[in-house]
């Protein structure tokens, strides 16, 4: 470790929420860091309490705080803690949002609906932060809704490298379980040496959530080990549908790579039902112990280093190596 990175990680502090402490403890120690302790518990009533036991004062803080189930509570505790650190005199706030929730409310479907995803900006902003770390956002127009630096970081090249030296990149299509997420499967085809694309056409009903009639497939699919792409695997019914379809089309083995395993129920049932032949996810959200998945950790705390630096955390996070593991179908 360098004169120089001693110096500068003086006044560096890390801090957990209770939502994701394991994805902390490691990030603390990829920079060589401890975790700062505090206090932090839930009164009877539900009000949560935090109180950090050490001087912020003059701090580069960064609060780690995934957003699982359940939401709204996680959330309340991070804009808590950044509020603790603003009134404690820490020099700057980051907040670490390796999940950050509330994909469907980037936009108004009908009148009088709430834009929550904007809220949530808003409300990080209006408690301390001055710059937020993500990873793999629903829509990239997430980062306009926050006034400061955004940091958004993309798991697509460490699951495309596992995809490649596991599969290789012969008779390999890369498959979008709807049209809005082309774009990012074109970035995948382009890793995996130019490999063809389709994408499911599918219908939703703003009305009913969680449930989506998959329709059709369009590119060919015929014979081709499918790689099924996208960022968050919620109930799992789109991707479940797009699995049956894509087998229904002449489709061979079916890998499903996406960066956010939320899994809500029934999500095991159907991804165990579905046929695919491995499910690939990162640990941005906590899993069961009983699913080994992938690690970025490494990307997490590049960033944090690069940001910490007024360094660029995108050079460095093409540097990260991280570990790789399968959360394979059968054992959902």
């Amino acid at each position: 470790m360098t004169a120089n990175w001693i110096d500068n990680q003086k006044n560096l502090m890390l801090f957990s929420g209770r939502a994701h402490p394991e994805l902390a403890e490691q990030v603390a120690k990829e920079l060589d860091v401890r975790v700062t302790p505090q206090t932090a518990r839930d009164f009877a009533n539900g009000e949560i309490f935090v109180r950090f036991e050490e001087s912020v004062r003059g701090s580069d803080a960064f609060v780690l705080q995934s957003h699982p189930a359940p939401l709204n509570t996680w959330v309340m505790e991070q804009l808590i803690m950044i509020d603790a650190l603003k009134r404690g005199s820490a020099k700057r706030i980051t907040a670490i949002l390796p999940f950050y929730r509330t994909p469907a409310r980037t936009r108004k479907h009908r009148g009088r609906e709430p834009i929550s995803a904007r809220l949530i900006a808003d409300l990080l902003k209006t408690a301390g932060a001055d710059r937020i770390i993500t990873v793999d956002l629903h829509t990239d127009q997430i980062q306009g809704f926050f006034d400061g630096p955004v940091d958004h970081m993309h798991a697509q090249g460490q699951l495309a490298e596992y995809i490649r030296g596991n599969y290789g990149t012969e008779n390999i299509a890369v498959v979008s379980p709807d049209s809005g997420r082309v774009r990012v499967a074109e970035k995948w085809a382009d890793t995996l040496g130019g490999a063809p694309l389709a994408f499911i056409h599918k219908t939703r009903d703003p009305l009913v959530p969680n449930q989506v009639k998959s329709n059709r497939v369009v590119g060919d699919v015929e014979g081709h080990t499918c790689i099924l792409i996208d960022d968050m695997i919620d109930t799992g019914g789109t991707i479940a549908g797009a699995v049956k379809i894509l087998k229904e089309a002449g489709a061979g083995d079916v890998i499903i790579a996406a960066t956010h395993g939320v899994l809500s129920d029934p999500a095991a049932e159907r991804l165990a039902a579905c046929g695919a032949k491995e499910v690939i996810v990162t640990n941005t959200l906590p899993i069961d112990e009983s699913k080994k998945v992938p690690d970025p950790h490494g990307a997490v705390h590049r960033a944090a280093a690069g940001s910490h630096h007024q360094g660029s955390f995108r050079e460095r996070l093409g540097h990260v190596a991280v570990q790789r593991q399968r959360l394979g179908a059968s054992r959902l």
